[in-house]
């Protein structure tokens, strides 16, 4: 099939925002729509108003997007892939402010936590808003003296302010991983940037043979049945096949209280035997399996 249009994909908050970065990431060509909540990117995506959406799934120093899991278990969509986006942070305010007028701070709660330490510094008021570009976009908007946003450094430019101070995230390594998710099981490729494509091009020099295949990832969910040993025995279908784990999240069925449901990365395509068998076997054991995708491994600096 030839693909000769963009893609739209919904992305969560204001243009500037890290969401639109996975956007620009992932996709070689796309047409970024901004959405405000990160149900509303589910919904977008299900009902055809978009072709694909980004949302983020974990931060390296914050942890899990717990709401994303839940929006994954509620809808019936596919994860096609996933990007890691680096996460740099500044202060931005109007021009002409000067550290010693800020008063409040506003940004996103995981924005605010992951540049604590520059934060405490000073006897700010940090005040929470949906959405890093967003709190940007207001503060320009208002024209809204004595206040600073925290967000990406490129958000400067988009709205007029200026850099108070850049870098402030904590540590170099800060980045968020985002889930690509679409309606069908796979998206058509000449959408994709080469990176996301499933081939690092990085991984072998100019001019010496192909890029070397990005391993695959396969995103699950599954629910285990109420007696002893369950969870070990579920587990333990992809132990004794050596299929690594990389990541393991509980949440609540919302079906009844106390059960809870376990998400799953696996390091492995179900196409090949022992991964095939590990899922028979975990279908055997567990009461609910479900598998909502399997794609590149996203490729990071």
């Amino acid at each position: 099939m030839i693909v000769t249009s963009s893609p739209k994909v919904a992305f969560q908050g204001e243009p500037g925002a890290f969401s639109e970065d996975a956007v620009l990431a992932f996709f070689a060509a796309a047409e970024p729509v901004a959405v405000p909540t990160w149900r509303a990117i589910f919904e977008a995506v299900r009902d055809g108003s978009v072709d694909a959406g980004v949302c983020a799934i974990e931060n390296s120093l914050a942890g899990s997007i717990r709401e994303t899991y839940d929006l994954l278990a509620e809808f019936d969509l596919h994860v096609v892939g996933e990007v890691s986006v680096p996460v740099r942070l500044a202060l931005l305010a109007l021009a002409g402010q000067s550290m010693d007028a800020i008063e409040r701070v506003y940004s996103k709660s995981e924005a605010l936590a992951q540049a604590d330490e520059f934060l405490r510094t000073r006897s700010w008021q940090v005040l929470t808003t949906y959405n890093t570009a967003g709190a940007a976009r207001s503060i320009a908007e208002r024209h809204e003296m004595g206040a600073a946003a925290v967000a990406s450094p490129r958000v400067a430019t988009l709205y007029g302010l200026e850099i108070l101070a850049d870098g402030i995230q904590t540590g170099s390594e800060n980045r968020t991983r985002f889930a690509v998710v679409a309606r069908g099981s796979s998206i058509p490729e000449p959408w994709r940037a080469p990176l996301s494509a499933g081939a690092d091009w990085r991984a072998v020099p100019a001019g010496e043979g192909p890029p070397a295949v990005a391993a695959l990832r396969t995103t699950l969910v599954f629910a285990v049945r109420n007696m002893p040993g369950s969870l070990h025995r579920c587990l333990g279908a992809f132990a004794e096949r050596g299929i690594n784990l990389s990541r393991l999240e509980s949440r609540p069925t919302r079906a009844a209280r106390w059960e809870y449901v376990f998400w799953v990365d696996l390091d492995a395509d179900p196409a090949e035997s022992a991964c095939a068998e590990a899922l028979d076997a975990l279908r055997a054991e567990a009461a609910m399996v479900r598998i909502l995708g399997t794609y590149p491994r996203a490729a990071e600096d």
